[in-house]
């Protein structure tokens, strides 16, 4: 069933109750949660502004598609905790299925000869759900590490192969793969900007952002643009050198990107021909999002060797991530003489799947991503309508993962300068008007719950067309 409104209505906590050691059961005001959180170094934040400034939500309760500030602001979460509460707050099935499993086997490792029944019942599930010959699965607790594990798994394989110096890494400009030390090499450079990375390894193709860098050729055009630019690059590198290309179906942290359409099958086939692994990084755009519980196959038309997945995974109600590996690679990598050495302690922990399983069962029960179909149709088309406005550049993404840039000169395409802020401005109107959106740069991202209605939906657009229009009004 899709989401039907509000959660009952009850008066929402103006203040969070906190337990400590040694203390009886207090309350705390925002001020004081303030207090303890100058303490708390935050991710992806300018940290001196914070320390100048503040201006920090404290979010203390969630429940549907909604969270509540510790103020009492009720706010729309129009951005699914960070890409990942697709089947929405406080499901009583996912707290009860947690605990449950905390109350029979709180932890236990998957190292060494050692497994415990939910790591493998959810191994087998998601083999079953992923496309083609990918049928192995391992466990981390983020997609960064999901990510650098899909390399080093490749690299490992290789070295298993006799061909130790197959171990470069193809990746894109306007990519996000993550933030450990490899995953930010493959990310977009901006991203790595006065900070180091495994940058000896990595290439990056171009940006495949065909409205702001496709000149004046047609879309075909500049995929033609982008493969014959991909080919080069190998035989410039040498394919021998070179083990991985990793790409996400649509690029998400870097504004929401979508390649030209045929994109990922063509490159598909150049990897096939040159002998390198395509890992397709599904962290934001499986379990549900694009309509799908995987997009490779089902949205983008090809199996990649790997994919990665985290985030939608669990809903956000435990950390997990999966690296997804082919039969192929599996049977390199599990061969006589090798041992497997990667893993992490908290690989396939007990409670984070025994939350996937359940997260799994209400989204098929329920026919999340069938929903996601046609509400996820409606969402993209609603704010496709917000082109009538001055300042939108461009409205990009799919379903319930998409961007708005903001322009400050539409025929140009030029953007803001960074000191305005326009997206931050934009995303402080709307939560003002009740909903949380994403800045980025010129970018406003929306990755929400996939639980709204068609009501809510219509209530997004009209916040964000009216917040976008106060902004305009002001510059």
């Amino acid at each position: 069933m899709l989401f039907q409104g509000p959660p009952t209505e009850r008066p929402a906590p103006e203040r969070l109750f906190a337990q400590t050691a040694g203390r009886d059961r207090t309350m705390l005001t925002t001020d004081e949660i303030l207090k303890q959180d100058d303490h708390l170094i935050q991710s992806f934040a300018d940290l001196n502004a914070l320390k100048q400034q503040g201006g920090r939500t404290v979010i203390s309760r969630a429940e549907g598609a909604y969270v509540y500030s510790n103020d009492g602001e009720k706010l729309i979460d129009g951005i699914g905790g960070l890409w990942c509460v697709n089947i929405g707050h406080g499901r009583r099935e996912m707290i009860d299925a947690i605990s449950e499993q905390l109350a029979t086997l709180d932890f236990y490792s998957t190292f060494y000869n050692f497994t415990h029944p939910k790591a493998a019942a959810l191994a087998q599930k998601i083999a079953e759900l992923a496309p083609g010959h990918l049928n192995a699965v391992h466990f981390a607790n983020s997609g960064s590490v999901a990510n650098d594990s899909a390399i080093r798994i490749l690299q490992h394989m290789n070295i298993r192969l006799g061909r130790p110096e197959k171990k470069q890494v193809l990746s894109r400009i306007g990519a996000y793969h993550g933030a450990t030390y490899l995953a930010m090499a493959m990310t977009t450079p901006a991203y790595a900007d006065g900070w180091h990375a495994a940058h000896d390894i990595v290439h990056h193709l171009p940006s495949v952002h065909h409205w702001r860098d496709g000149a004046d050729a047609s879309e075909e055009e500049f995929l033609d643009h982008l493969i014959s630019d991909m080919r080069a690059r190998i035989q410039e590198i040498g394919p021998e050198h070179i083990c991985a290309f990793i790409a996400e179906p649509i690029q998400g942290a870097g504004g929401v990107i979508t390649a030209p359409k045929g994109y990922h099958k063509r490159a598909w086939e150049v990897c096939q021909e040159f002998d390198i692994k395509y890992v397709a990084d599904e962290v934001v755009t499986a379990f549900g999002r694009l309509g799908h519980f995987f997009a490779s196959e089902d949205v983008f038309g090809m199996v990649p060797d790997i994919i990665t997945t985290a985030k939608g995974l669990t809903s956000g109600y435990q950390p997990l991530a999966a690296t997804i590996v082919s039969d192929e690679i599996h049977d390199i990598v599990s061969g006589e003489g090798g041992v497997f050495l990667h893993g992490m302690t908290y690989s396939g922990h007990p409670a984070a799947a025994s939350a996937a399983l359940k997260n799994i069962e209400i989204m098929e029960t329920e026919g999340i991503p069938e929903n996601v179909r046609v509400t996820g149709a409606y969402f993209e088309q609603k704010l496709l309508a917000l082109r009538d406005i001055e300042m939108v550049g461009e409205v990009r993404g799919s379903h319930f993962m998409m961007g708005i840039e903001f322009v400050k000169d539409r025929e140009t395409k030029e953007g803001h300068p960074p000191e305005a802020q326009i997206a931050l401005e934009i995303a402080r109107a709307c939560q003002k008007r009740g909903l949380i959106v994403r800045p980025l740069g010129n970018v406003a991202i929306l990755s929400p719950t996939l639980i709204m209605d068609i009501a809510m939906i219509d209530q997004v657009a009209d916040i964000m067309r009216d917040s976008i229009l106060e902004v305009q009004a002001g510059l």
